[in-house]
């Protein structure tokens, strides 16, 4: 056998290194490695992050397409079960069309701004769409209009102007804005004057009374979600809004931000006074616990809100999935439910208020639209804030999971396998423009989560900007600045290791079947699928997995070489093994790519089988199987070119380089 020559080689394939005596340079290499380990161990704990990573290709022209230039601001409005998929951008409408099966195609509408009201030629006086909402009458198309906030509707292609329209649209697209509709009624978050009325409100500004909060009784808000819940009577139904503001608390160790939740009633139609007549007369709010005492860690930024509805309807069993940050970019997920939040607000007392709460109570929905009294008004006016705080669900009351990642935006799926099985799977954007797919498995108040993949979902990488999940069509749409991507739920065919890394994924779309990991949806009878979490591959007809090929390589004695396992799983730890000895541990979080043992001088006793297996609880896996044969010192100096090819001082120009990458990362 030869050695491979040198130079680039496939990832999988080791490189022969150097045929030179030893030398004192193999020290700092050594030391140099050492970094990288030390680096990578620094990133945080391994197995909240994905197990693999996968880059999302797509099929050439179905599941991609480009906007043709940047369009640094977008919104984006899907319906489910349709193969469009509407994108506003600068002074632009694009609609994406993905037919099942065939190429997929783009079409725009164009919405120039009126530039000449725009005054002031410091700020920028394009059309960016930031609303887009199906209404009865078409499309509702909303934006900024050269900063005279104005909207269209899209019929059939064709653009009708409506004017200018307070509320729909902010003046910026930078602006935080948050626009509800519920029928014929509108609610906006959104400032109607650009120089005036600088304190966020909630508003309706479109109903039977236009209503705003009090200027009080938020501190610098910026809204989240939005949601209206109808409940078992009508007249009771609630606007529940998410937002976090700026906590009160000016203690030098309290956080900056606090998280909340605030509830309206619909029906509230304003107060008796001069004061409370045009404003909620029901608001209250509460803070939103996301903290694990075990570890002593907080979250108290929220990021996203999801909200799923249970299947039997039951309004109090909606999941309230929330994504939070601390200041150090970390995220957790805590997951609450709608009846315990209405419930904190039911029964709590109010903060600050320790007299008798008068009847009836603040936040009490009316029947008959009844006006709220003036003094449960004042009460609640001045001591907005229920003393309960919501905490997640579980007996715990602790995250689903918390994680070094920094995750912006969340979507939630819940599917049900062939056997039967209800799992909860989280999409999650990262500050680095991937997805993480994470499962919950269960009904129950708190499951538990697995991270099972990081997706790539762009040609071009790039910012997620929006994120729209399709159960329907069982699809996931993105968009970044660049381009519209289509992500299939079911991702199946990135598992490779047969049966055995089809099971390890634990990817509830998946199974085996007919030597293929295959989605669940493309059979019409059950697939191979675990109901083991803990040790899913046992569930394979096959005990044990296939080892790996065995492949042999001639060299040197003396020589420098290096042997590179390429790490499939980040949960698993991979050991290079020679003989019965383990020479080299790369453990899981490990932020190479490969596992790689380096020989610094090969001797007699170094020659022969190297293993590298990969092992995640009770799963051992063959990776990789190397013979290293003796040979000639002259044949090898000649087949490899002379032994200056790659010496000390390629290690020393490559490994820092290397490290430092890692530090950064």
């Amino acid at each position: 056998m030869t050695p491979p020559p040198p130079g680039r080689a496939a990832p999988s394939a080791p490189r022969t290194r150097v045929s030179s005596p030893p030398a004192p340079g193999g020290l700092l290499l050594r030391l140099l490695l050492q970094l990288c380990a030390a680096a990578a161990a620094a990133q945080g704990h391994p197995r909240s992050g994905p197990r693999i990573s996968a880059i999302w290709r797509g099929r050439t022209g179905q599941d991609r397409l480009d906007f043709g230039q940047a369009e640094p601001h977008t919104v984006l409005f899907h319906e489910p079960g349709s193969p469009s998929v509407w994108v506003g951008g600068r002074g632009k409408v694009y609609r994406f069309d993905f037919p099942e099966g065939k190429n997929a195609s783009v079409h725009t509408v164009n919405i120039s701004s009126t530039k000449g009201s725009c005054e002031d030629k410091q700020k920028d006086c394009e059309n960016y769409i930031t609303l887009l909402e199906r209404r009865s009458e078409g499309l509702l198309a909303c934006g900024t209009n050269a900063r005279r906030p104005s909207c269209w509707n899209l019929v059939n292609d064709t653009v009708v102007p409506l004017g200018e329209m307070r509320g729909y649209a902010p003046f910026s697209p930078d602006e935080n804005s948050l626009v509800l509709f519920e029928g014929d009624e509108v609610y906006s978050t959104i400032r109607k004057q650009e120089y005036n009325g600088k304190i966020p409100r909630f508003r309706r500004i479109r109903g039977e009374s236009e209503l705003y909060t009090s200027d009080t009784v938020m501190q610098n808000p910026q809204f989240i979600k939005a949601t209206i819940v109808h409940q078992d009577q009508a007249y009771d139904d609630k606007i529940y809004y998410f937002f976090r503001e700026d906590n009160p608390d000016k203690n030098p160790e309290s956080p900056l931000n606090v998280s909340r939740v605030a509830q309206l009633c619909r029906g509230d139609q304003g107060g008796e006074s001069s004061l409370s007549v045009s404003k909620w007369n029901t608001f209250l709010k509460a803070m939103l616990v996301c903290s694990d005492a075990t570890t002593n860690k907080n979250f108290n930024r929220l990021q996203d809100v999801f909200l799923l509805p249970h299947p039997s309807g039951n309004w109090k069993d909606t999941r309230v999935y929330g994504v939070f940050s601390n200041p150090w970019n970390y995220s957790a997920v805590c997951v609450y439910s709608l009846g315990d939040i209405d419930r904190v607000f039911r029964t709590s007392s109010l903060k600050g208020y320790h007299v008798g709460l008068p009847n009836p109570r603040p936040g009490k929905c009316l029947p008959n639209q009844k006006p709220i009294p003036t003094e449960t008004f004042q009460v609640a006016d001045s001591h907005p804030e229920v003393a309960q705080r919501v905490e997640p669900m579980g007996p715990l009351k602790t995250p689903l999971f918390h994680s070094k990642y920094h995750y912006q935006k969340v979507v939630v799926h819940r599917m049900q396998t062939r056997h039967e099985e209800t799992f909860h799977v989280l999409y999650l954007t990262t500050d680095r423009g991937t997805i993480h797919k994470v499962v919950e498995s269960g009904e129950q108040e708190h499951g538990l989560a697995f991270n099972i993949m990081e997706i790539q979902p762009f040609h071009r990488a790039a910012a997620i900007q929006g994120i729209s999940l399709d159960a329907e069509r069982r699809k996931l749409y993105v968009t970044s600045q660049w381009e519209v991507s289509q992500v299939p739920l079911d991702l199946c065919d990135v598992y490779g290791g047969g049966c055995h890394g089809c099971l390890m994924s634990r990817d509830p779309y998946c199974g085996w079947d007919q030597d293929h990991c295959v989605s669940i949806y493309s059979r019409p009878w059950q697939v191979l699928q675990s109901i083991n979490p803990a040790e899913p591959h046992k569930e394979c007809p096959n005990p044990k997995p296939d080892e790996a090929p065995l492949q042999k390589v001639s060299l040197a004695r003396n020589s420098r070489y290096y042997l590179s396992c390429p790490m499939e799983s980040r949960h698993a730890t991979y050991s290079w093994r020679h003989e019965q000895n383990v020479e080299q541990s790369c453990e899981p979080g490990h932020q190479s790519p490969n596992c790689i043992l380096f020989i610094e001088n090969l001797t007699a006793r170094q020659y022969g089988h190297y293993r590298c297996e990969a092992r995640e609880g009770s799963y051992l896996r063959e990776a990789q199987h190397w013979e290293l044969l003796p040979e000639d010192r002259a044949l090898a100096e000649h087949l490899l070119g002379g032994a200056s090819v790659l010496d000390i001082s390629f290690w020393l120009r490559v490994l820092p380089t290397l490290t430092l990458g890692l530090l950064v990362h």
